[in-house]
């Protein structure tokens, strides 16, 4: 089973989130962003939600890239919740 296969079995909405579409994980919005990087597409996307009253966003880019725009744009998803899960609020500080 390859790194893909892995994810997608482990949570399928993973598999059909689409870009530009929310994905609501941990009280977060993640909407995954792939960015054009020559015929592959870069992992990015962009992690919000509201800290007292005002909506703080965080957007990431990393230089992981796949062939196919869905296989980046499931990979941007499992990235942020990777960044949820590691750094919480803690990410929107300056």
């Amino acid at each position: 089973m390859g790194l893909l296969d892995y994810f997608r079995k482990r949570s399928p909405e993973r598999s059909r989130a689409e870009a530009g579409e929310a994905v609501e994980y941990e009280g977060f919005s993640i909407v995954a962003a792939p960015q054009p990087n020559g015929s592959q597409f870069n992992v990015a996307g962009v992690i919000s939600r509201s800290v007292d009253g005002v909506v703080k966003e965080h957007r990431f880019v990393r230089a992981d890239s796949y062939a196919s725009r869905d296989d980046a744009v499931t990979f941007s998803v499992a990235k942020a919740r990777v960044i949820i899960d590691q750094f919480g609020d803690r990410m929107f500080d300056e």
